[in-house]
């Protein structure tokens, strides 16, 4: 029987706002893309992301130009030649996956050949906001890896203030490329003084050249400087680590590559995420066994997630029920 590609834009109210370098939003915005064989159905979620040119017009339009391909039979390797790294490829992707795995009736970590997800610890967001109001949301979260949203005036008065509010807990700062060369080394030094796990991003991907020539004080992980495999050649000597976002690798199939690659280049891995629900969520949970670093706390960030959601115990985040995806 062919196979009915079909999908739809789904808004999430986030609980709050999400506040970064490049601006603020109160909704994620996603697409999930649902294949179907007239038994099982195959599941996906993406994220257009604006910075890497992506709308949910866009993104919709290269989803709907494969319906005849999907229905004819178009599988992952097929799909990987046909349609760039980003959000598009992501969902279907990922939908062509949880598919194969309901048809199996196995899971898709048993069909990669790759351990079964565990519970794992989970960063807590923090978006970007005045130094007393990013403190005071550290102490409220109590959490043990906090994720601090940077990029602007005074980062350096923020992570001291979030630091005393918090003494016990993992740092990371998220720099989303709003960092200059002129205040880089400065910021460096405050990470440093304040025991900072990992730096993400800290100049804008197109100026940052000097990072390898600076002195590394705290490692630094490459986000929008790295989307799939074809990014390591690009990075080479100017970051420690590489966030591992599906949406920017293109789905499941090139992240599980981009982990191998980045572990033989002795590069540290972040398993990350855009504000999404849980259907976002679950297909990277299969990679953060082989992170330092683990980014997925899209859901707690929003008022509500979809049902049969992932299990969050405070920051533990625990494997996908099948009737979720896998």
């Amino acid at each position: 029987m062919p196979r009915r590609l079909g999908f739809r834009v789904e808004k999430w109210p986030i609980s709050g706002a999400f506040t970064i370098s490049r601006g603020a939003k109160t909704e994620a915005a996603v697409i999930v893309a649902e294949i179907s064989d007239g038994t099982h159905a195959g599941l996906g979620e993406c994220v257009p992301y604006a910075r890497y040119g992506e709308s949910l017009e866009s993104v919709g339009r290269q989803i709907e130009q494969l319906a005849a391909g999907i229905a004819d039979g178009m599988d992952r390797e097929t799909l990987q030649t046909v349609l760039p790294a980003g959000a598009a490829r992501n969902a279907l992707d990922c939908a062509l996956w949880d598919l194969e795995a309901k048809r199996a009736g196995a899971t898709v970590a048993s069909l990669a050949g790759i351990a079964a997800p565990a519970p794992v610890t989970t960063a807590y967001t923090l978006s970007l906001d005045t130094p007393e109001n990013m403190a005071a949301a550290a102490k409220r979260s109590a959490r043990p890896v906090l994720k601090l949203k940077f990029g602007a005036d005074r980062d350096a008065e923020r992570l001291r203030a979030v630091r005393e509010a918090a003494p016990g807990a993992k740092l990371i700062v998220d720099a989303n490329e709003g960092w200059s060369h002129a205040n880089l080394e400065e910021n460096l030094r405050a990470c440093a003084e304040m025991n900072v796990a990992l730096v993400e991003q800290p100049l804008s991907a197109g100026e940052d050249e000097i990072l390898r020539e600076i002195e590394r004080l705290v490692p630094l992980c490459a986000d929008e400087s790295f989307h799939d495999c074809e990014s390591f050649a690009k990075i080479e000597g100017k970051y420690d680590a590489v966030n591992i976002k599906l949406d920017k690798t293109g789905g499941l199939t090139e992240a599980l590559l981009a982990a191998d690659e980045a572990q033989a280049r002795g590069l540290q891995i972040m398993i990350g995420c855009m504000v999404a629900t849980s259907l976002s969520m679950a297909p990277a949970l299969l990679l953060a066994n082989r992170a330092a670093f683990v980014d997925l706390d899209g859901p707690l960030l929003l008022a509500k997630d979809r049902e049969h959601g992932l299990r969050y115990e405070g920051s533990t985040v625990f494997p996908p029920e099948p009737a979720l995806w896998g």
